[in-house]
């Protein structure tokens, strides 16, 4: 997978194709799929410690076995190259190849990887490694986690390591996945690991977080050909102020502030925006927190930007003395992950709802893609993360039919389509989830996969979307809608 401008699609093609040369792939992350929670050398990150905390998941559901990953990743290969998949996006479980997260590497650890990544060469797919997709070592946390500048300092070393280790084959490198989620919901919200609610932390959490990825861009770019390409990949919320009162309006600034602004400003524009620094100045001293130096390493390029969208945020500014509603999407607690705007209330954009209750809206993501291009025209866009959580079931046949699904993706992908024919430079796009999976605080309550994953077996169905899906990469197009012949 390269960030070269696809071609432009022929006038004479159907509506619905893509660009030539696009990236069609689908995503996972290690402790939700790989299992294998002690071999190898692998030691707890911060969600082994979270999910085997009573009340923490639901159901006392944990990562332990997973999706099982680390044991029939080669037949999950075979699975993406039977589905026509261009590249994999999966992550790289920290504590598996530097287990303290510090000192050298576990050659056990690093040997995994380096299977999956010959088989899928081997088989025709780009492999896309994250380096972090949420697990923490627990003894990086034990000394203070990321509001602790080190930890930054660590995850530099440790990409350090992953790029001399596996540079020479994979050619596209993403620092963090969704550091939003990281610092709000792990540091703020406490519904993911670690299960913090400290609104200060919080802050310094994003921070570190935001140096992390710069120094880590540095020691992948000492290190890597010159042609691999770098990357982060953000949920960025598309925010919507619920009615035009100025007082949504400003419910959407502070929202769009806390839950985009706090990452795009220093990485891709090289300062924090002055107006989340006032919104959260009596929380955090910003003055001592950002040292001389940190927004020109923050702020190092990057080659294409990664982009996960699931549902738009609608927001207003709650009435005194009326408590905020909660549907911001990111699960239940009684701490705000929304630091400094515990007071916007949060809606949802319809009542057509995944399994998550999360609102179906493909319009947010062509409007996210196309503001993207517009504010960062330099820069290419990659959908890293779409798709749902549906009520999946095996039918007495033994098929898994989810129609929802389909649905749903397609919308999405015409949505992607559009902002391509508006200008958007975008060039690719990685559904989630390929398996079905340790779905976070939800346990295994939740399906998102593509390919149904029976627990008791770990047997792998591919569900009807994965045919879907399938041909949908063969035609490089959307196939025909209410009987039109589209490709």
């Amino acid at each position: 997978m390269t960030a070269v401008r696809p071609e432009a699609t022929p006038l004479s093609a159907p509506a619905t194709s893509f660009p030539q040369g696009f990236t069609w792939g689908a995503a996972t992350a290690a402790y939700q799929v790989e299992g294998a929670a002690t071999e190898g050398g692998r030691t707890p990150s911060i969600w082994d410690t979270y999910s085997h905390t009573p009340g923490r998941v639901r159901n006392g559901d944990t990562g332990d076995i997973a999706a099982d990953h680390y044991h029939r990743y080669r037949d999950d290969v075979a699975l993406m190259k039977d589905l026509g998949l261009k590249a994999y996006r999966f992550s790289i479980s920290w504590s598996r190849v530097q287990p303290t997260g510090r000192g050298p590497a576990v050659e056990r650890g690093l040997d995994f990887y380096r299977r999956l990544i010959d088989e899928l060469l081997e088989a025709g797919v780009t492999p896309v490694a994250t380096l972090y997709h949420w697990d923490l070592p627990q003894e990086l946390e034990d000394a203070g986690g990321w509001p602790h500048r080190d930890t930054a300092y660590r995850f530099a070393e440790y990409a350090d390591i992953m790029a001399r280790t596996l540079g020479d084959r994979i050619g596209v490198w993403t620092t963090l996945n969704e550091p939003w989620c990281s610092a709000f919901l792990g540091y703020g919200s406490g519904v993911h690991a670690p299960g913090r609610t400290d609104p200060a932390a919080t802050l310094r959490a994003a921070h570190h977080l935001n140096l992390a990825h710069g120094q880590a861009i540095g020691a992948l770019r000492a290190v890597l050909p010159a042609s691999a390409q770098t990357s982060i990949t953000l949920n960025l919320h598309q925010v919507r102020p619920l009615t035009d009162s100025a007082d949504d309006a400003e419910a959407a600034r502070r929202i769009d502030a806390v839950g985009n602004r706090v990452f795009t400003g220093p990485i891709l524009d090289g300062a924090y925006p002055e107006d989340l620094l006032e919104d959260t100045a009596h929380i955090v001293d910003w003055g001592s927190l950002v040292h001389d130096g940190d927004l020109a390493e923050i702020s190092r390029p990057i080659d294409v930007l990664g982009v996960n969208y699931y549902s738009p945020t609608v927001v207003s500014l709650a009435t005194e003395g009326v408590g905020t509603t909660k549907n911001d999407g990111h699960g239940a607690s009684e701490h705000s992950p929304w630091t400094g705007s515990d007071h916007v209330a949060f809606h949802l954009a319809n009542d057509n709802l995944t399994a998550m209750n999360w609102a179906i809206d493909p319009s947010g993501l062509h409007t996210l893609l196309t503001d993207l291009s517009k504010s960062h025209p330099e820069l290419p866009l990659m959908v890293t993360e779409n798709g749902a959580a549906f009520d999946d079931y095996i039918s007495p046949e033994g098929v898994v039919n989810d129609p929802q699904r389909i649905a749903y993706l397609h919308a999405h992908l015409d949505a992607v389509r559009r902002a391509i024919a508006d200008g958007a430079d975008v060039r690719g796009y990685f559904l989630w989830s390929l398996l079905d999976n340790f779905e976070w605080s939800y346990g295994y309550s939740k399906r998102f996969g593509t390919v149904y994953v029976d627990y008791s077996t770990q047997r792998r169905i591919p569900k009807a979307s994965a045919h879907w899906y399938a041909d949908v990469i063969r035609r490089n197009a959307l196939p025909a809608v209410d009987g039109q012949n589209n490709g």
